[in-house]
């Protein structure tokens, strides 16, 4: 099967892959691109790009991982929402993180230490794009929505107030709004 002339989004980490796809196949079969609190151009602090995370953050999450995952991923699950949620959902969310293997968990991570061609990769876009990003994200921070609406042509930046890095939970009504409307329009 072709796909052609499809949206395509990308979350956190998921959001720098599709970085990355569009920038190494042109965006081959995309017509619109949609970023949702992406881990980009860089999820860690860089001398020139002090908004990430510090570096240790990761790496206390790699050695967490190996260490106590189950501990680690409630740590990390405590950063995800904004908003309050019940303790039915995040033992969900924790749930389905233990269900990742334990090397998946930190393989996932280690390249935010050292991924660097997503700063070229924006400039690579030339798609319309969407990017909605909580501005009480603790994981990939506000401001890596500003670096990719400055270095996207044709973006839209959305903040959501009140809303953290998982926004389509915190803001799931204003989330499918905003990303149908880029969609439809």
């Amino acid at each position: 099967m072709r796909l052609d002339n499809i949206t395509l989004g990308g979350h956190s980490t998921g959001g720098g892959i599709a970085v990355r796809y569009m920038a190494r196949h042109q965006g081959y079969g995309v017509s619109k691109l949609a970023l949702f609190a992406a881990a980009a151009p860089s999820l860690v602090q860089r001398p020139y790009f002090p908004y990430g995370l510090p570096p240790q953050a990761v790496l206390d999450i790699i050695r967490e991982t190996y260490e106590d995952r189950p501990r680690m991923l409630r740590n990390f699950g405590d950063m995800i929402f904004h908003n309050y949620v019940t303790p039915a959902l995040s033992d969900w969310i924790f749930q389905l993180g233990l269900e990742a293997a334990g090397w998946a968990t930190a393989a996932i991570a280690k390249p935010w230490l050292d991924e660097e061609e997503l700063f070229s990769d924006l400039a690579k876009i030339n798609v319309s794009t969407l990017i909605l990003h909580g501005l009480n994200d603790q994981v990939c921070l506000f401001p890596l929505a500003i670096a990719q609406k400055n270095g996207i042509r044709n973006a839209k930046l959305v903040p959501f107030e009140s809303c953290g890095h998982f926004l389509f939970y915190d803001q799931r009504e204003r989330f499918n709004q905003e990303l149908v409307r880029s969609i439809e329009g």
